[in-house]
């Protein structure tokens, strides 16, 4: 059964980084949402690859909603031209407004910001907390030594692999959105034990 997905955040830094590749496929997966129908959810700056998602789903007259810390509206400069911008007082309310607003998750390169939403957004996942699919828009390359990790954590015993792939990873955009459409979350339960086969 495919999923209903009609709202994605996007996780992502607040920087350019320094291939002109990661711009371009934040701008193009702003785009492709907004082509498909799907609203953007993402962090409400109008600097870095969070502007290139939005300006690209923006340049298709898709949806895009922001959502800000206040204590970050002046240092991510808030992006003005977006549908609705959300203002909140914590990290965490940002999370947890990103959550209730979206049907999944993908994301672009990033630093510490972007893996904290991201990793947290996934262990919710783990614990059944949520079932909505996670992507991770493997651009140039740039998260193939996480993969590595997570393999690391599959073959060490700490991480079920049924866990591991709650996690989808792909190079192409419209690739990723459809492994997204057909994902089921895993009916396992998070924990290992000694008896247990990983």
């Amino acid at each position: 059964m495919k999923n209903n997905i009609k709202s994605i955040t996007v996780f992502c830094g607040s920087s350019n980084g320094l291939k002109s590749s990661y711009m371009k496929q934040a701008f193009l997966l702003g785009e492709t949402l907004a082509q498909k129908g799907i609203q953007l959810v993402y962090g409400g700056a109008k600097v870095g690859l969070m502007g290139a998602v939005a300006d690209g789903a923006l340049s298709k007259k898709g949806r895009v909603v922001g959502i800000i810390p206040d204590f970050l509206k002046k240092k991510e400069l808030a992006h003005g031209g977006i549908t609705e911008l959300h203002i909140v007082e914590t990290m965490h309310q940002r999370k947890t407004k990103m959550h209730d607003l979206s049907d999944g998750f993908i994301a672009l390169p990033g630093g510490f910001g972007t893996m904290e939403e991201l990793f947290e957004i996934i262990t919710w996942a783990q614990l059944g907390l949520h079932k909505k699919p996670i992507g991770l828009l493997n651009t140039d390359s740039f998260y193939d030594h996480l993969v590595l990790l997570l393999d690391q954590m599959v073959n060490n015993g700490l991480l079920k692999e049924s866990n591991r792939n709650m996690l989808l990873v792909n190079q192409d955009i419209d690739t990723l959105i459809e492994q997204m459409y057909s994902y089921e979350a895993p009916a396992v339960g998070k924990w290992i034990s000694s008896e247990e086969e990983v």
